[in-house]
This record gives C-alpha cells, sequence and structure tokens, in this order.
C-alpha cells in the first residue's frame, strides 16, 4: 500500500508541477493586457490555462491524500495539518482560476466600462497566486518535509531542501505582500529554487523508490507533534 501510494503521491507532484508552468504560460494574454476584454482575444488559452489550473488544484488535494496514511504515523496532527494546508492551497488557486476565466465572459459580451472590472480581476488572481503557491506552499512544505524527515522515510538531503525552502518561500512571499519586495524581483526566483527542487526530488524518490521503512512501522500517535 505505502508503495502505491507513494507513486501516486510523486505522480501528482509532478502533474501539480507541469500543470502550473502551463496554466501561467497559457494565462498571460489575459494577465498582461489590460485591453484583453476589448480585443479579439485568445479564449482558447485562457480556457485552456483554466482547465490547468482546476489539475493543479486537484493535484495539490491528491499528494495529501495520498501520503496521508504514511505520515500519519509519526505524527497524526501535522499530517491532518498537511492535508488541511493543501485543500486550502486547492482552494485559493482555484479561487484565481475563476477570476481569470471571467475575463473571458468579459470579453465575450462586454465594453470599454469592463476593463475597471477586468483589472480587479486580475488583481484578485495576482493576489490568490501570491497566497496559494506562496504563503500557503511554504507551510504545506515545511510540514510535509518535517514529517518525512522525522519518520526517514526520504533521504536527508531531499528533507533539508523543503525544511529550507518552505520557510523561504514563506518569508519572500511575506516581503511582497509588506511591501519590501518587488513581486518581479530576482530574489523571488531565487527564494523559489529550494522548495522547486524539494518537490521535484522529492516526486522523483516517491515514483522511483518509494518511502524508507525505517520508523514507518511505528502505529500513529495521539494528536500531538511528538
Amino acid at each position: 500500500m505505502d508503495r502505491g501510494n507513494a507513486r501516486a503521491a510523486g505522480v501528482f507532484f509532478v502533474v501539480a508541477a507541469v500543470a502550473a508552468i502551463a496554466g501561467l504560460v497559457l494565462y498571460q494574454p489575459a494577465l498582461t493586457d489590460p485591453g484583453y476584454v476589448l480585443g479579439a482575444g485568445a479564449d482558447g488559452r485562457v480556457l485552456l490555462g483554466g482547465w490547468l489550473e482546476v489539475l493543479l488544484a486537484a493535484s495539490c488535494i491528491g499528494t495529501a491524500v495520498c501520503v496521508y496514511p504514511v505520515v500519519r504515523r509519526e505524527s497524526e496532527s501535522l499530517a491532518l495539518g498537511y492535508v488541511c494546508g493543501r485543500v486550502l492551497e486547492a482552494a485559493v488557486i482555484t479561487t484565481g482560476a475563476v477570476a481569470t476565466l471571467s475575463l473571458v465572459t468579459l470579453r465575450q459580451g462586454g465594453g470599454p466600462e469592463d476593463v475597471a472590472v477586468a483589472r480587479a480581476l486580475v488583481a484578485l488572481h495576482d493576489w490568490t497566486f501570491l497566497v496559494g503557491p506562496g504563503l500557503v506552499i511554504g507551510v504545506n512544505s515545511l510540514l510535509l518535509a518535517l514529517l518525512v524527515h522525522r519518520a526517514r522515510l526520504v533521504p536527508r538531503w531531499i528533507a533539508v531542501l523543503g525544511l529550507v525552502g518552505g520557510p523561504l518561500v514563506l518569508l519572500s512571499s511575506t516581503a511582497v505582500m509588506a511591501g519590501l519586495v518587488d513581486d518581479t524581483s530576482p530574489w523571488r526566483f531565487v527564494a523559489a529554487l529550494p522548495v522547486t527542487a524539494w518537490e521535484m526530488s522529492l516526486a522523483v524518490r516517491l515514483v522511483t523508490r518509494g518511502f524508507g521503512t525505517p520508523s514507518a512501522v511505528r502505529p500513529a500517535t495521539a494528536l500531538t507533534p511528538a
């Protein structure tokens, strides 16, 4: 069962990464052009991007569902926190996707007065992108990395990437929210590298080798982090 869960979780991590990148690329005409709702539009691209964002949200939940039965043996409370965090992340991502897809509706039947509405929807998407794949994913990465590190389910270097990458993404997103760093700053990209490496190395490990077993046989603990 653990091997099957590990492979499924690894696949979900890969699908989430691909969907996130492809969806953001496809969204660009709607997110970067204030007059998108007045032009010919690229509705097909935006709709496909929205579908990929929903796939991303589903994959977030999928990873949590697959790893929960394993990591709960280390700490049920932390494992439950990870599941709830991934559900929250998926909800925020879906909200951003709906906001962007709404631009298609505006373009198909709107007028010049809808440009202001379009700007508001783009701003909503930008904030969901900062909160979901920024603040929330930072906490989620830290929780999962802590669980797999304590249970010795993956090599230490992989867990360390998550233990470092999660807080870095959380801090950089907080800095953007506080106006200390611009969202397009190169430091944002640098801060995201460790957590990206964490997710991809974890995915490869889970698909090819599965979870380790040194402490995976211990019974589930009570609702305490220890």
